[in-house]
């Protein structure tokens, strides 16, 4: 269904205007306003206000489609989870700056033990 990103395309490219976006996820594109309107995805615009989807944003579509329509998940629950997410990415970048400094910081310790022998 979707362009293989190996091919040189970018997938956050916006591409597809609504009508071709509903159709490739199988949805009716007022179903895709809906997940606008909820903030569940972020479509781009183009100057004269055309919503334009992305590879990425088709996937995000399917991803909701499937926590709506096959394990019976709200919007708002879904908003939800998508929030945790950032948070947890958020925290997980945050935690691994912190080890790359911390391992930083031993291996300039280490080499500068191993200078003074």
């Amino acid at each position: 269904m979707f362009r293989s990103s190996g091919a040189g395309i970018d997938p956050s490219r916006p591409v597809y205007v609504i009508s071709v976006a509903a159709q490739l996820v199988a949805v009716h594109p007022r179903t895709l306003r809906i997940y606008e309107e909820a903030g569940l995805i972020c479509p781009s615009r183009t100057e004269s206000n055309i919503r334009l989807f992305s590879e990425n944003d088709l996937r995000r579509i399917l991803w909701i489609r499937h926590l709506t329509q096959d394990l019976g998940v709200n919007l708002a629950g879904i908003k939800l989870l998508f929030q945790l997410e950032e948070r947890l990415g958020e925290r997980i970048l945050e935690r691994l700056y912190e080890e790359g400094n911390k391992q930083g910081e031993r291996e300039r310790t280490a080499a500068h033990e191993g200078g003074r022998r």
